[in-house]
């Protein structure tokens, strides 16, 4: 029966091999394909691989306000839920007029 030790030794003793083995491999993959690319004269894009850029997020820009409380300065667009200083009054006082 083989002891704790000699399976520890055997365990980090074949890791390092398939780490090596797997190196290996990498490096021959690699070879291959730059062969194939070189070969069949693809390019990165060609495959997919840089170059496209996600599309770019549509920018929100601020609605311009519609409502404005003359006392103290303070405006609303219209949308979402109507600030304090407009409830219960009638909209058409606050509204700023086009020039």
């Amino acid at each position: 029966m083989t002891s704790y030790k000699e399976l520890k030794g055997q365990i980090e003793k074949l890791q390092k091999e398939a780490e090596l083995a797997r190196k290996n491999e990498l490096t021959n993959a690699i070879a291959d394909i730059h062969a194939k690319m070189k070969e069949y004269n693809l390019s990165p894009e060609d495959l997919g691989l840089g170059g496209k850029r996600k599309p770019m997020k549509m920018v929100r820009r601020p609605v311009a306000p519609k409502y404005r409380n003359n006392v103290t300065g303070e405006t609303w667009s219209g949308r979402g839920k109507p600030p304090k200083w407009m409830a219960g009054r009638d909209k058409a006082q606050f509204r700023i007029q086009s020039a």
